[in-house]
C-alpha cells in the first residue's frame, strides 16, 4: 500500500488536470451515499466549540463487461476541530483511504487535508469554466485560511486574472497572505499578478469580477446589495446549514448553481436558509456540476456580460475519489 503524505498529495495533482479529471467523472458519476455527518459536542470542555466527523464514502460502479478493469472505492475520514487555531493547529483534519474496486484490497493511503484542499479548489475552477465571464480580470478572496492561496490559484489559472484583493477579518493575515502571494503567484502563473490586502469589503465586492469566499462565517460577509451586473459568486467556506457567506438578497439576484444537490440542498446554509425564508424556492437551484458536466445546463451563456452567477460548494465524495485517483495514478 503508498502513503501519500501531504507534499506527496500536492506534488501529485496539477490544478487544470484535476478540474478536467473531475468534469470527467461528474459526468460520468459514481456511487455516492450522502455522507456522514456527526457532532462532538464541546470535546475540550464546557465554552469550547463543537467538532465535526465526516465519513465521506464514494466508489465507482463494477464493470458491465467481463475483464474490463474494476473501479475504485475510497472513504474520507475528517475532522472539524473550530477552536484548533487557539492551539496553532489546522482546525480540519483527515486522511483519504483508497481500494481496490475488484479486491477490496488497500492501495493507498493520502493525506486528507491537502487531498481537500486541492479538490475544493478545483470544484470552484470547474464551475468557473461554466458560470464565470471569461474576460474575468479581477478576482476578491474573502477568507485568509489555508483554502484562500488554493483557490486563488486556481482561478487565476482558469481565467486571465490580473488583479487580486484579499479581505480578512483579521487584516494583519490579509496582509500577510498577500505579501507570499505577491511573488509566488507570478512564478506559478508566468504572468505579472497584482496582490494586495484591502480593508473595505464593499468597494472591494462592488470592484471584483469574481467574489471567491471561504470562511466559517455565521453571518453574510457578501451582500447582495453589493453586487453588479457580470459577477461571479463562489461559495466554498459555509458547509453547515447553521453557517452562510452570503445574505438572502445576494441568492435573489443570482442565478444559483451547486456542486450536488442533494448535498447543498441538505447542508448549504447559503441555500438551506433562504430556503427556510421563502427568499428562494428550489427550482432556483437551477444546476449542479452533473448537469453541467453533462451539458444538460449549459452555465453562463456566451456572450453574457450581465448575468449575476453564483456558485456553492459543499463539498462532495465524488471529488475526493477523483482526485485520490489521479494522485496515485
Amino acid at each position: 500500500m503508498r502513503l501519500l503524505d501531504a507534499a506527496q498529495v500536492d506534488a501529485a495533482l496539477d490544478d487544470l488536470a484535476l478540474i478536467d479529471r473531475l468534469q470527467a467523472t461528474f459526468h460520468a458519476g459514481v456511487e455516492m451515499p450522502v455522507r456522514h455527518h456527526h457532532t462532538i459536542a464541546a470535546p475540550t470542555g464546557p465554552g469550547s466549540a463543537d467538532a465535526l466527523l465526516l465519513l465521506m464514502p464514494a466508489w465507482t460502479t463494477p464493470p458491465k463487461v467481463r475483464g474490463q478493469p474494476a473501479g475504485r472505492i475510497g472513504v474520507k475520514i475528517v475532522t472539524v476541530f473550530p477552536d484548533n487555531g487557539l492551539r496553532s493547529l489546522p482546525a480540519v483534519c483527515g486522511q483519504y483511504f483508497l481500494l481496490d474496486g475488484a479486491t477490496g484490497q488497500p492501495l493507498a493511503l493520502l493525506d486528507g487535508a491537502m487531498l481537500t484542499k486541492r479538490r475544493t479548489a478545483c470544484a470552484s475552477g470547474l464551475a468557473s469554466r461554466f458560470l464565470s465571464r471569461p474576460d474575468s480580470a479581477r478576482l476578491l478572496m474573502i477568507g485568509s485560511g489555508a483554502l484562500a492561496p488554493e483557490l486563488i490559484r486556481v482561478h487565476a489559472k482558469v481565467r486571465p486574472i490580473r488583479e487580486v484583493a484579499i479581505w480578512s477579518r483579521t487584516a494583519a493575515h490579509a496582509q500577510a497572505l498577500a505579501a507570499r502571494l505577491a511573488t509566488s503567484l507570478p512564478t506559478a502563473l508566468g504572468r505579472a499578478i497584482d496582490v494586495r490586502a484591502v480593508t473595505d469589503r464593499a468597494e472591494a465586492v462592488r470592484a471584483a469580477d469574481i467574489i471567491c469566499c471561504a470562511t466559517l462565517s455565521r453571518t453574510p460577509l457578501v451582500e447582495g446589495a453589493w453586487l453588479r451586473p457580470g459577477q461571479h459568486v463562489d461559495l466554498v467556506g459555509a458547509y453547515t446549514p447553521e453557517m452562510r457567506e452570503s445574505d438572502d438578497q445576494a441568492v435573489r439576484v443570482a442565478r444559483v448553481f451547486v456542486d450536488t444537490r442533494d448535498g447543498a440542498l441538505k447542508e448549504a446554509g447559503d441555500i438551506v436558509q433562504p430556503l427556510r425564508a421563502g427568499a428562494i424556492d428550489v427550482d432556483d437551484v437551477l444546476a449542479d456540476l452533473y448537469a453541467l458536466s453533462r451539458g444538460t445546463h449549459h452555465g453562463r451563456e456566451p456572450g453574457d456580460t450581465q448575468g449575476i452567477t453564483l456558485f456553492k460548494s459543499v463539498g462532495a465524495a465524488l471529488e475526493d475519489l477523483a482526485a485520490a485517483e489521479l494522485a496515485v495514478a
